[in-house]
Formats: C-alpha cells, sequence, structure tokens
C-alpha cells in the first residue's frame, strides 16, 4: 500500500512539475527571456530518443491502444527512434502504420519556442530562415517568440501521382516577389513546400511508392545533408525533422517503386503484420469501433460472435477467392462489428424489443462490409462478391466448430454412434425447421427450444456456458452440421430453413 502510494505521490509531482513548466514556458514571450530561461535547443530526434528513453524507464507504454505489436514491430520502431533514424513502415493496408506514425507525437516536448513570424518553426536560439535572422539582427533580445505545442508539429502527406515539387519543396511566387518589389533572383519571393514548413516537426509521407520518381529524387539532400533546391535557388537550410514513410508491398509492382538512392537514405525499414490470433484482433475491433450507446446497451454481444466475425478475416487472408497481396485490412471486422450491431438492433426496433442479443442469422448484415474490403481474385470475381462474403462466413462457422463441440469426421463407421446423433434423428422426423428474420426474441428463443437435443449437447460440452449464448451456440451448431453436410440450409429473404438432406427427400417420396 505504501508502495503504491509513492508511485502515486511521485506522478502526481511529475505531472505538476510538467504543468508549472509548460506555463513558465509559455510565459516566456521574446528571446532575452529564453535565454534566461533554462530552455535548451534539441532536435526532434533527440526529443523523441530522450522522451522515450524515460518512458522505458518509467515501464510507460508509448504507444497504447496498439494491439499484437507488443513483441515485433513497436520494439523495432523504439531502435529505430533510439537510433535516431528515419523511418519507414512497410505493411498492406489496415495495419496500422499511420496510427503509428501520428502516436509518435507523444513522444515529443509538451511546447517549443519559436520565432514569431517564421515560416518554418525557426529555433530562436538557433535560427536557419533569411526572414529569423534578419529579425532577431534587428531586434535583438527583444525579437517576440511564439510556442507551438506538439501537437501543431505533425504534418502529412498522402503520396499521389499529381504531387508536385512546388507542393512538398517550394517555388517562385510571383505575387510575394510584386507585392515586396524584388526580383526573381532574390530568395524572398520563395514560397516554401510543406517539408521546410514542418521544420522541427514529424513528416510522413504515406504511399510513398506512389510518389514519382522525380519527387522522390528530390527529397536525397533534405533526407541527408538538409539541402534544398527551389528554381536554382540553392539553400543551406539544414532543416530538423523526423522523417516517417509508410508503403504498402503490393504497391512495388501495381503503381510505382521506392527509388533505390532514397530507400538507402532512410534509416529504419519496419515490417508491420496482422493480428496473429482471434483475442488480439478482437481487441482491436472492439477498441476501434465506432459504436452508438444506445446499441452497447441494448444489444448484447456474445464471446462466440465475437471470435466468428474475426475469424472470417483470418478466413478471408487465406481464401483462394481473395487476392492475399492485397491484404484484408483490420477495417473489415470494424466496419462488420458496426454492422452486425446494427442489423440486431434493426431487428429488435422492428419486433418491438427493447433489448436483444445477437443471432447467428444477424450475420447477413456483415455482407455489405466484407464485399467492400476484399479484393478479389479471378475466380472470385466469376463467383461474385456476395458469394465469397457467405463462404468466408461458412468457412469461419467451420473453421470454429470444433472448438466447441466434437469433431465430425468426413468418413465415419457404418452404425457407429456420434454426439450428433438425436439432433439430425429430430430433423429426420420432421419435415424441416425456419428461423425468420422478424422473430422477436421471445419467440426465437421458443422456436429454437423445440430442438430438444440441442440443450443435452450444450449441456455435455459447454457445461460453463453463459446462460445469455445459449441460443447463440444453439443456432452454431445448425449452421456447423450444415457445414459439415449433416444439414442442408436454404437461405431466402424472411430467414433461413434447416432440413435433414435425406429425410426430406424420403419424406416427400
Amino acid at each position: 500500500m505504501f508502495a503504491l502510494n509513492f508511485f502515486k505521490i511521485e506522478e502526481f509531482a511529475n505531472r505538476m512539475k510538467r504543468t508549472a513548466k509548460s506555463y513558465t514556458m509559455n510565459n516566456i514571450k521574446t528571446l532575452g527571456e529564453l535565454k534566461q530561461s533554462v530552455y535548451q535547443s534539441k532536435s526532434i530526434k533527440d526529443e523523441l530518443r530522450d522522451n522515450l528513453i524515460e518512458n522505458i524507464k518509467n515501464k510507460k507504454n508509448s504507444f497504447e491502444g496498439i494491439h499484437g505489436y507488443e513483441n515485433t514491430v513497436i520494439p523495432e520502431l523504439e531502435r529505430a527512434i533510439l537510433s535516431r533514424h528515419n523511418i519507414n513502415l512497410l505493411g498492406l493496408r489496415g495495419q496500422a502504420k499511420t496510427r503509428l506514425a501520428r502516436m509518435m507525437v507523444n513522444l515529443l516536448d509538451d511546447y517549443i519556442p519559436v520565432v514569431e513570424g517564421s515560416e518554418i518553426n525557426d529555433d530562436p536560439l538557433n535560427p536557419i530562415s533569411r526572414y529569423a535572422k534578419e529579425l532577431i539582427a534587428e531586434k535583438g533580445d527583444e525579437t517576440p517568440i511564439l510556442w507551438l505545442r506538439k501537437n501543431d508539429r505533425f504534418a502529412e502527406k498522402l503520396a499521389t501521382p499529381d504531387v508536385t515539387v512546388a507542393d512538398i519543396i517550394g517555388d517562385v511566387d510571383p505575387i510575394k516577389a510584386a507585392n515586396l518589389k524584388l526580383s526573381y533572383a532574390d530568395d524572398r519571393v520563395i514560397h516554401y513546400g510543406m517539408i521546410p514548413r514542418a521544420n522541427r516537426c514529424i513528416f510522413v509521407i504515406n504511399e510513398l511508392p506512389d510518389l514519382q520518381a522525380r519527387i522522390q529524387v528530390a527529397l536525397f539532400n533534405i533526407l541527408q545533408e538538409g539541402d534544398i533546391q527551389i528554381r536554382g535557388f540553392k539553400l543551406r537550410l539544414p532543416l530538423d525533422m523526423q522523417f516517417v514513410f509508410t508503403a504498402n508491398p503490393e504497391d512495388y509492382t501495381n503503381r510505382g517503386s521506392i527509388v533505390t538512392p532514397l530507400k538507402d537514405r532512410i534509416g529504419s525499414q519496419i515490417l508491420t503484420h496482422y493480428p496473429g490470433s482471434v483475442e488480439t484482433a478482437r481487441s482491436i475491433t472492439v477498441q476501434e469501433a465506432k459504436l452508438d450507446a444506445r446499441q452497447v446497451e441494448s444489444v448484447y454481444v456474445p464471446d462466440l460472435a465475437k471470435d466468428l466475425l474475426e475469424q472470417i478475416s483470418f478466413e478471408a487472408r487465406e481464401s483462394e477467392y481473395v487476392d492475399i497481396k492485397s491484404g484484408v485490412s483490420a477495417r473489415m471486422s470494424i466496419t462488420a462489428f458496426e454492422n452486425l450491431l446494427s442489423t440486431a438492433e434493426r431487428r429488435a426496433l422492428l419486433a418491438g424489443d427493447e433489448n436483444t442479443s445477437v443471432r447467428l442469422s444477424d450475420f447477413v448484415g456483415v455482407i455489405p462490409a466484407i464485399t467492400g474490403k476484399v479484393e478479389l481474385v479471378y475466380e472470385g470475381e466469376q463467383e461474385g462478391a456476395d458469394f465469397v462474403a457467405n463462404e468466408l462466413l461458412n468457412s469461419a462457422i467451420k473453421t470454429l466448430f470444433p472448438d466447441y463441440f466434437p469433431k465430425i469426421e468426413k468418413l465415419e463407421k457404418q452404425g457407429e454412434e456420434t454426439p450428433y446423433d438425436d439432433v439430425l434423428s429430430w430433423f429426420f422426423q420432421g419435415s424441416g425447421f425456419e428461423l425468420m428474420d422478424d422473430f422477436n426474441d421471445e419467440t426465437y428463443k421458443s422456436k429454437l427450444d423445440e430442438i430438444s437435443p440441442l440443450d443435452a449437447l450444450i449441456a455435455e460440452y459447454q457445461p460453463d456456458i453463459d446462460p445469455k449464448d445459449v441460443y447463440f451456440e444453439k443456432e452454431f451448431i445448425l449452421w456447423g452440421l450444415v457445414q459439415f453436410n449433416k444439414l442442408s440450409k436454404h437461405r431466402y429473404s424472411e430467414g433461413t430453413q434447416f432440413q435433414d438432406p435425406y429425410g426430406s427427400f424420403i419424406n416427400g417420396l
């Protein structure tokens, strides 16, 4: 207890120190006051490095909310920051590359001073632009300064084929030349592009291979020597920047590539990846899904439903119908989860139920979230996106079924008893079983209760099941038996029908 209180007191004291420091710094308005303060100039790479070291010492997670990278990507990213490297995050879509880059802002100091009016965030103690040097020469210690927050020290550019050198480096501004009555030979007519304006900031270029080769060449000297050239002006601007690039391996063949000399100047290339387990994927989906509070309160989601939703993405990444090189984004599970809850919510509203639980039949509502997120190969295009989405759902059920109930073998000895005989016999003796989409909760449960052998099956193989999950698992058994060809299933617009594949034929005769 004493140790716990001690750490709380120490954390509170550190927070108060940071608050007092921020307050003191924000009250410094001139260069003279800055010189008399404790502030010392520091490069952005040293900022990131020093603050990361502090976090590591204090066992603080610098990338809170990133799941599945604890032993792979994050250690490599931290090593790159400690090495003061520019970084290239290489991975398929939906692997949190941009998210990681944005979270590096948390490793910056809360505030830094800049010369007031500077276009490129000049450090008052180490100015690099002509404007800042002349202003300091004119006003000396009375030079006004501003304080830049760390959240304002992040710049991002999506690489597209229409990006020009003028956009990212700069160009001559004829309007500025006219207003200032300067010739084009004067460097004060330069209009700085995004990179110089991001001096002392983290600058991210997303999808780097999409950037034209001649634009990539313009980055060479900026990364290595700090020189920039604008319309014949050779400026020695030692820009202080942390570059982070993101790239998709698919782009290397489909749309472009990173030119070799530029790749050589990027210190660390870090490979990202998809979640390695359903549990990790679930954590990401629950964290990222944008749900209405009323949905969360009124719709219960069984654990099996969450696992099944994530398994669909795992199946897609191995499907013969899906272009694996394109990847299957984590956004697919996130949007599918949102659709799943909305499907259950809409059904409950139509039926007049205040609260409901997700049903397996509600998964038809996630189909639109799947079809828009997967790139199909030729065979998939021939079959159609809806067919592929349903196949992924069926494959996910088939994969998870043996984790909950006894495995169904492809070949069984004639006369050998199985745990599912009573269920199959129930269907053999009947004419079919229908679950309508518009059933209210009471009707839905009473309908499933008609298949009494399901209760014994769940009691034997899932004895510790949460009572709220029972009916989802009953439906799960039916769908699982369909996947192993023990039952047949027919989906139509109003609901789903389950039948014995042979008994229904014999009864008809």
